[in-house]
This record gives structure tokens, C-alpha cells and sequence, in this order.
């Protein structure tokens, strides 16, 4: 039976400079295009339906739930396509948890522990959520994660986790 070898340090190496240097190229790449959204040098925001929807299926605004909490996602007048395709009608999800819209829509929508991005198509996620209470909000997003125009989103809503 024949096994592969295993790779030598030398190629080992190589193949950790690769990755290192593609990072840097994929950071870079993300600055200039981030840049030239930020200088309003005429990023065209994708339209979305007449009449679409987004909501929050639940839990429902003013319910207590204990923690993970199921979140589900709900979307009429459009469709959902992953981050990265590009297709007329639809979008996908991003949830907001305990803050405000983004002020700027035509940016794209921040990446951090209150913007949660569900760039796979996802109608749904578990949280894990402290005690107290909490804010909820979806914003659906273009494939390149930036708000459509006009922006739909969902109604903000609070839940208390026990």
C-alpha cells in the first residue's frame, strides 16, 4: 500500500508563507475597497423588491427565554442567495443584537459580536445571550454585505433571557 510522504520543513514553510501572504493580500484588497466606499466614490448599492420584508419569526418581542435562544429569520418579497453571489432579488441576513442600524448604508455592515453575518443562507442561529435584556433586529444585505436600497429591515424587538 502506498502512502504519501510527509512533507518536508522547507515545503511546510513555503506553504505557511503562501497562506501569510495571502492573508496580507485579502487585508489589503479589503482596505482599498473599503477606502473607496468610505470616500463615497460611487459604490452602487444593489435594489431591493418593492414591498419585501424581513422579520423575525422568533421569539417573538417581549418574550422571556432562557439562553441559547433560537432565532428564526423571515423574509418575504425576496429571495435569500449566499454572500458572494450576485443575483437580482435577493440577499441575506444580518442580525443586529443590542444596537442601531448602521448610520451610513452604503457601507457594508459590520462584522462583530453585535452585526452577526449569515452569509450562507441561513433562515436561522442559537445564540448564546447573558441574562437581561436584549435587542434583535435583522438587515438584509447584498452579496457584498452592503444594505440594499431602500434598506429592509425588520422591526426591532426585545427579549428578556433568564
Amino acid at each position: 500500500m502506498y502512502t504519501r510522504p510527509l512533507p518536508c520543513r522547507k515545503s511546510l514553510r513555503r506553504q505557511a508563507a503562501r497562506r501569510t501572504l495571502t492573508g496580507i493580500l485579502l487585508a489589503l484588497l479589503s482596505f482599498c475597497a473599503h477606502s473607496a466606499w468610505a470616500s463615497g466614490s460611487g459604490i452602487e448599492r444593489r435594489a431591493s423588491s418593492p414591498g419585501a420584508v424581513v422579520y423575525l419569526i422568533s421569539p417573538a418581542s417581549g418574550e422571556t427565554v432562557s439562553s441559547p435562544v433560537l432565532v428564526q429569520f423571515g423574509l418575504r418579497g425576496m429571495g435569500i442567495a449566499p454572500a458572494g453571489v450576485e443575483k437580482a432579488g435577493t440577499g441575506h441576513h444580518h442580525l443586529l443584537i443590542d444596537t442601531d442600524l448602521p448610520a451610513d448604508m452604503s457601507l457594508p455592515i459590520a462584522a462583530d459580536d453585535r452585526h452577526r453575518h449569515y452569509g450562507g443562507g441561513q433562515t436561522e442561529t442559537v445564540l448564546e445571550l447573558s441574562p437581561g435584556p436584549h435587542t434583535l433586529q435583522l438587515l438584509l444585505g447584498d452579496e457584498r454585505h452592503i444594505p440594499l436600497d431602500p434598506p429592509v429591515f425588520s422591526e426591532k424587538i426585545e427579549i428578556l433571557v433568564e
